[in-house]
């Protein structure tokens, strides 16, 4: 009695490279499908939306309207402004009316409540005013280092051309304190002016010493000045005729 084989089995029995390849190619074939349905599931292949502004709109607000949207939110960064209301966004990313795929993340940039606050002076010496000896230059690059925009540069009567002192809002700025961004700074900076005037003082005194002392022999021979041995010489005054009469 013969016994009977698949065809198929008898196919690999007899070309079995052949049969190893066509197997790999479906594997293949299959596998790139199931990838290629599953990119499409999770990334939302052939879908959009239309990312809407919720710029200079409440935190609250925004987040409703990027979640009715289907898109994501992440707060990015809090900075400050004083053109805009605390809590709301002042900026966004991606922007307005780009087309996005659903779930998109938006970056939100939010306005502080309160400004940033800063320490102008590091140095660890708490009772001296900030920036005390620096350099104007060097004192204006770290102010704007900072991110003040309201500096003001003040020149007082001094001895050196170094800073004085700082004063935020009018008060004066101790080092390691912390002041607000947004304060008014007011430079104070020594003109020098002290180091002039005793100098001016100084040539004027050598200037007054040497007008008040005289050398006699600039006069020459013309002038003598009498020896304090030697007498006076004594000059009878000649008597006129009148006095002489009576005399007589």
């Amino acid at each position: 009695m013969e016994k009977f084989e698949r065809p198929d089995m008898s196919f690999m029995r007899r070309h079995p490279v052949l049969a190893n390849a066509a197997i790999i190619v479906v594997v293949a074939v299959l596998g790139i499908w199931i990838v290629y349905f599953s990119i499409a599931i999770f990334t939302h292949h052939g879908q959009s939306r239309t990312v809407p502004g919720v710029e200079n709109t409440s935190y609250t607000d925004a987040i409703q309207t990027l979640h009715d949207a289907g898109l994501r939110y992440e707060i990015r960064d809090s900075i400050y402004r004083e053109d805009i209301k605390p809590g709301y966004v002042i900026e966004q990313f991606p922007k307005r009316n780009s087309v996005v795929k659903p779930g998109r993340k938006v970056f939100l940039y939010i306005n502080a409540v309160m400004p940033k606050q800063v320490v102008i002076d590091n140095d660890d010496r708490p009772r001296e005013y900030a920036l005390s000896g620096l350099s104007e230059r060097s004192a204006l690059a770290r102010l704007e280092e900072l991110g003040f925009k309201k500096v003001r540069v003040v020149r007082v009567l001094g001895t050196n051309d170094m800073v004085i002192r700082v004063l935020a809002n009018a008060v004066p700025v101790r080092k390691t304190q912390k002041v607000p961004v947004t304060a008014s700074i007011v430079l104070e900076v020594s003109d020098d002016r002290l180091s002039s005037l005793a100098d001016s003082l100084t040539n004027l005194e050598n200037s007054s010493l040497q007008v008040g002392s005289v050398s006699y022999d600039d006069y020459g021979d013309e002038y003598s000045v009498p020896s304090q041995n030697e007498p006076s010489p004594y000059i009878e005054p000649e008597q006129n005729e009148e006095e002489n009469e009576y005399l007589e």
